[in-house]
């Protein structure tokens, strides 16, 4: 018999086709009372009876259910989206984030902790005790737990407002992205496309009941190879076309969400103290200000910039060059396809060359025994209920113990039910003793197989499956005993480290060999294609690597002059910020903001914090100076690496991790090494 409230079911392995929309109401609703009986309880805790097990224990697990069961639902939204979920989630949003708000906001549950904080028995804790009550105090105090009762009111407010516009900013880049599509009828319009790209093409046309066109959508492996490789300059205008629709004009447009999310930010950020919301949110990550976040992402321009400029004039000069025309600006539709034509000149090397060897199941089994020769665990497939066909589940255990450690789902293709972009997320955290698993889940928009080859993947989509599992062994290695600590719930600044590291693996030869393999041959990648591949390992680094700082100082810039910015044209601002960050082009293109999910689809998510992604960059390169100097799979550098990184989690400050694991800070040098960008 089904449980009475499968979104709040314990089941390890979950039941996903129980989770259905009709359920939702009920089992959110029961969720959140009973996470009210759990905090009444702590409130109702005197000074004299006071423990860490009663007070901060209690909070601890208080609100399990619901985290569980709303987990749950995002999840879902995510991945397999519909009219009825859509409709009962926008319900029972304002009542989630109602109640999430009045936590943090209770003065009476405030009371009791604060005061068993300061307590003597407090200062007895152990160690991982004494840091989970020190930082659940931050983080009652940044949500406004010491606000006056009137700056409470609000803030519950703005919590809720900012829930439901950012809520629907998702939805309008999701349902935009949707509902752009465009069929070719002439196979002659694709010529250049490679065919892998043109038989994805047909085959989602055939699905759409127009067998013999081919059908391009704005999911990235749908788009991607038509801007770069296309010799029909129309097709490759109108797919660019396409993409200024995602978030822009009609019931779509994000617009108006942008700026009221930025004054909601803003204005949450006043009431706590702050300038701003940069300096709200970064107080407590490594960077510590916006301003030091600016700071970083404005040095690292200033030591690329030259080479960024250098690398626009010369493909500006090949374009006019190879079409005896005016050397002037490259139309937006015109970069990607003369970048790799270019490449391909200056190289011989065409990526779509490298496809043959990255079947997606490959690639996975080359992963695991990657990392279970790196870290010392063993990753094998499992039986158990998915939420769609394609995808698959796996356990990782422990080599030497054999402890169940950790599950995962993996999802890899586009679908029109899922969000764009790549992620890794958990569904439960588990604890070292007495052991409980972990079980998370890894999720892409990957090229897809066709019903005459397997999926086979650009080198490119490889490095977003290795930087994903990073993720997922963050949080599935994870050994802290307190869950609000455990894994991947570290400074958002540190987060994309064990992400990050792990796509050096896919350049390094030994690492390669793992997993690179001919989906009919068998035989690795040849010495001549390998070395073609590591030669234009940097070709356009510079242009890269601005993009990244680019879309950091814009999130930065509108997060710490949101009131001076605000009510200008978006377009406008992007251009002006972004005037030494971007290529000049023939065309301006409209500003990413209205598509950036990253800063716009949830409260915070990655909202003055995408410079994160360089920051860690920084971490990651240097980090993996010890993989290199110690012998690229050395398992006694990975074993290092899990102890100090992976396991630790937010259980001691990550500065004291990443010092433990190198014997020493952080050095920028490595980065620009890599990048073929020192000096």
């Amino acid at each position: 018999m089904p449980a009475p409230h499968p979104f709040l079911a314990k089941d390890f392995k979950i039941r996903w086709s129980t989770l259905t929309p009709d359920h939702l109401k009920a089992d959110v609703t029961k969720a959140i009372e009973n996470g009210k009986a759990n905090l009444e309880a702590i409130k109702k805790i005197a000074p004299s009876e006071a423990t860490f097990d009663n007070t901060f224990g209690a909070l601890e697990s208080a609100t399990e259910d619901l985290d569980r069961a709303w987990g749950r639902v995002n999840h879902l939204d995510s991945v397999a989206n519909s009219d009825q979920l859509r409709e009962v989630l926008n319900e029972m949003l304002p009542v989630v984030s109602e109640f999430s708000s009045s936590i943090s906001l209770d003065d009476d549950l405030w009371r009791v902790l604060k005061t068993f904080g300061d307590s003597e028995a407090a200062a007895n804790l152990t160690a991982i005790q004494q840091r989970f009550v020190e930082e659940t105090c931050k983080d009652f105090e940044s949500a406004g737990a010491d606000l006056e009762p009137e700056a409470k009111k609000r803030m519950f407010e703005i919590n809720n407002e900012l829930a439901r516009e950012t809520q629907k900013f998702g939805e309008n880049v999701l349902d935009s992205t949707n509902a752009w599509e465009l069929f070719v009828e002439n196979e002659d319009t694709l010529l250049g496309l490679p065919e892998s790209a043109k038989a994805s093409a047909a085959e989602d046309a055939k699905a759409k009941g127009k067998e013999g066109q081919w059908r391009f959508t704005q999911q990235f492996p749908s788009m991607y190879p038509v801007m770069q490789y296309a010799e029909n300059e129309a097709l490759r205008r109108q797919i660019w076309e396409g993409g200024c629709t995602i978030g822009q004009g009609g019931k779509y447009d994000n617009t108006q969400h942008i700026w009221n999310i930025l004054k909601l930010r803003q204005e949450k950020a006043v009431l706590l103290g702050f300038k701003n919301f940069a300096d709200h949110v970064l107080d407590r990550r490594m960077a510590g200000s916006g301003q030091n976040a600016l700071d970083f992402t404005e040095n690292l321009h200033a030591r690329i910039k030259g080479r960024f400029q250098d690398e626009i004039a010369e493909l500006q000069a090949y374009k006019a060059e190879k079409t005896s025309s005016p050397n002037t600006p490259l139309q937006p539709w015109e970069v990607a396809f003369w970048s790799e034509k270019r490449r391909k000149e200056m190289y011989d090397f065409d990526d779509e060359a490298l496809r043959p060897y990255f079947p997606v199941d490959q690639v996975m089994e080359g992963l695991f025994a990657l990392t279970s020769r790196l870290f010392g665990i063993n990753i094998s497939t499992a039986d158990a209920e998915t939420w769609h066909p394609e995808v698959t589940f796996y356990e990782i255990h422990d080599a030497n113990s054999g402890e169940h450690l950790g599950s995962f789902y993996a999802d890899w293709h586009p679908r029109e039910s899922k969000r764009g972009g790549a992620w890794m997320n958990y569904l439960e955290t588990g604890l070292p003793t007495p052991r409980t698993p972990h079980l998370g889940l890894i999720c892409g928009n990957m090229t897809k197989p066709t019903s005459s080859k397997p999926a086979l993947l650009t080198h490119n989509e490889v490095e977003t499956i290795f930087h994903e599992f990073g993720h997922l062994l963050h949080h599935l290695l994870s050994k802290v005993e307190i869950k609000s600590l455990a894994g991947v719930n570290v400074p958002w600044d540190f987060v994309e480290l064990p992400s990050q590291i792990m796509e050096n693996f896919c350049w390094d030869r030994e690492s390669l060999d793992l997993f690179a393999k001919h989906h009919e041959t068998g035989e690795t990648i040849p010495d001549e294609l390998f070395a073609k591949m590591m030669a234009s390992r940097n070709y356009l680094a510079a242009s890269t690597f601005m993009r990244q700082l680019a879309l950091g100082k814009l999130d930065l810039e509108l997060h710490l002059r949101t009131a001076e910015l605000e009510g200008r044209d978006l377009d406008e601002i992007d251009r002006e910020l972004l005037a030494d960050y971007k290529a000049k082009l023939a065309t301006e293109s409209p500003s990413m903001a209205r598509r950036f999910s990253h800063l716009f689809s949830s409260p915070v998510g990655y909202a003055a914090g995408y410079y994160s992604y360089k920051w860690a960059e920084v971490l990651d390169a240097d980090a993996f100076t010890r993989f290199q100097k110690d012998g690229v799979l050395n398992p006694e550098t990975g074993r290092s690496f899990r102890d100090e990184i992976l396991a630790r989690g937010n259980s001691r400050p990550v500065e004291e991790s990443y010092r433990a694991f190198m014997g020493r800070d952080p050095d920028q040098t490595a980065l620009l090494q890599r990048s073929g960008l020192a000096g």
